[in-house]
């Protein structure tokens, strides 16, 4: 019997990712920060930290606890802005040789998101952008993006004018009718969809005081999982276009769970803080696990891109 590895490479949008297995945005930094103790080049990619037009200074601590078998987080979407990213991480980013750099996009407006997508459009060490359309608009009295069809819409075309590389929407797991959603956004220009976001959640610690600082925080980890499998199926029936799975992916048998439910890719997220080597475990086991069904399911996660 050959000691090979399995061939788990997936082609998506036009790109060649070795496997499946992508760091999740906020969990890494932009790579730098972690790359002593994770092996990037042995994941698919990564998904940088958000990136804005201007710098943000995030929300007040605490902005992390644990509770229950998950954990909460309210960073505020923190990071130096988009003249910083450009300057000093993706010089670094520009680095890799094998894993993709896919990097998050938040705004406070429409063209905030047109503006950092126009800006890192040509950057040849970009290979896509993951839409954040689950944070406030402000021009919109903090409406989500993504919970309006019109506004995300017009999001899309935006930044589709000012760039050819994949759009990937990041959707919120409360979307009354996520199926609704994704058709709309593959109408005005999405590549392909993460599904999904935290899921908004509050805690207490027994005297009356939230855990966070802003309260109100996002909920990840292992109680995500099933939210983002439903969620993964739902979307890939309905818009036909390649899903990044993420939520609660602690091993290989949860990655497979995405995969089977449509996705094409996974990002691994929570697990990662607590293991930062949890990635690359995750790789390795979903590899073993796809080669015991091959040759079917090897070749269906390493299908024709869209």
């Amino acid at each position: 019997m050959s000691g090979r590895a399995p061939d788990v490479a997936v082609e998506c949008w036009g790109l060649r990712f070795q496997n499946p297995v992508l760091l999740a945005a906020g969990t890494a930094g932009f790579g730098r920060e972690v790359a002593r103790v994770v092996d990037l080049e042995a994941l698919g990619g990564l998904v940088t930290k958000a990136v804005s037009v201007e710098p943000r200074r995030g929300n007040p601590a605490p902005r992390v606890a644990e509770t229950r078998g998950a954990m909460l987080n309210s960073v505020g979407l923190a990071n130096p802005g988009l003249e910083h990213f450009c300057a000093v991480e993706l010089p670094w980013l520009a680095s890799l040789r094998r894993a993709r750099v896919l990097v998050n996009v938040v705004g406070n407006t429409v063209d905030d998101f047109a503006a950092v997508v126009g800006r890192l459009g040509a950057e040849p060490a970009v290979a896509a952008f993951e839409l954040n359309v689950s944070c406030p608009n402000v021009a919109h009295g903090g409406l989500e993006f993504g919970a309006d069809d019109a506004i995300l819409t017009d999001l899309l075309r935006r930044a589709r004018s000012r760039t050819a590389k994949p759009l990937v929407v990041k959707l919120s797991p409360v979307l009354p009718d996520p199926g609704r959603t994704a058709a709309a956004a593959a109408a005005a220009g999405a590549d392909g969809f993460t599904a999904v976001n935290t899921l908004p959640a509050v805690a207490y610690d027994g005297s009356g005081r939230a855990r966070l600082g802003a309260e109100s925080g996002g909920l990840s980890g292992p109680p995500l999982l099933p939210v983002g499998v439903r969620m993964t199926r739902i979307v890939a029936a309905r818009a036909g276009l390649p899903v990044i799975g993420v939520g609660g992916i602690r091993c290989g048998a949860d990655a497979l769970q995405y995969l089977d439910a449509g996705a094409r890719l996974v990002e691994v997220g929570t697990a990662a803080l607590a293991d930062p080597r949890a990635p690359e475990r995750v790789a390795r086991e979903l590899a073993a696990l796809l080669a015991r069904r091959r040759p079917a399911a090897a070749r269906n996660a390493a299908g024709p891109g869209v």
